[in-house]
């Protein structure tokens, strides 16, 4: 099972996406501040200096511009951190990328992952991150898994690794520290891996 991010939307009409920009802005800013997804349409519009009018046209409703924040949001700065899912980089590298990414906009992630957008939110973020978990078993493996089993143990690592980051934003101790979850979350998919990969040399499933 694989998922993927929502096209990010491609707009020529230069006003269109100024206001779009400043919706989408407006969006992390007022939610950050209150600590809520609940922030009234009208107030969205109007940090974002438009009507909202527009904001319907846009987006349709509150919860497709916050869902759509937050994929422009890890699109813009979340995916550039990480690199291209082919490149071979170090583990923790990423790791500590993706820690101090969520850290950063902890107040933001917090809000609309325990809100009525949270689900379609993982179910995107997820389809973001398989494909860095699709290249480590194809690199731990060596390609000795086929392509079914490398894209189940990928999805299976991702969503344990969404719960994951999802405890410590809304439960960890504030301020968050991205280096000591970078080194929980390392640690984590090297027992996984390794305990697969053991599995597999003796013999046996990649999984049980």
């Amino acid at each position: 099972m694989t998922f993927s991010l929502p096209p990010s939307v491609e707009v020529r009409d230069r006003r269109v996406r100024r206001s779009r920009a400043a919706l989408l802005r407006a969006a992390i800013e007022l939610v950050t501040e209150r600590g809520t997804a609940a922030v009234p349409i009208s107030e969205l519009a109007e940090a974002a200096d438009v009507s909202r009018q527009v904001l319907y046209q846009q987006f349709g409703d509150r919860d497709a511009l916050l869902l759509e924040a937050a994929l422009d949001l890890a699109r813009r700065d979340l995916m550039p951190r990480l690199g291209d899912p082919a490149a071979t980089v170090p583990g923790r590298a990423r790791s500590l990328a993706l820690a101090r990414h969520f850290a950063e906009y902890r107040g933001f992630y917090r809000a609309v992952m325990t809100g009525s957008t949270a689900f379609a939110l993982s179910r995107a973020l997820e389809g973001l991150l398989v494909p860095f978990n699709r290249r480590l078993f194809h690199e731990a493996f060596g390609g000795t898994l086929d392509a079914r089993t490398v894209d189940d143990l990928a999805t299976y690592l991702t969503g344990g690794g969404h719960a994951f980051v999802y405890s410590w934003l809304i439960d960890g101790d504030d301020p968050l520290d991205p280096e000591e979850f970078a080194d929980r979350l390392t640690r984590m998919v090297s027992v996984v891996v390794d305990a697969l990969l053991a599995r597999h040399a003796a013999g046996g499933e990649a999984v049980p």
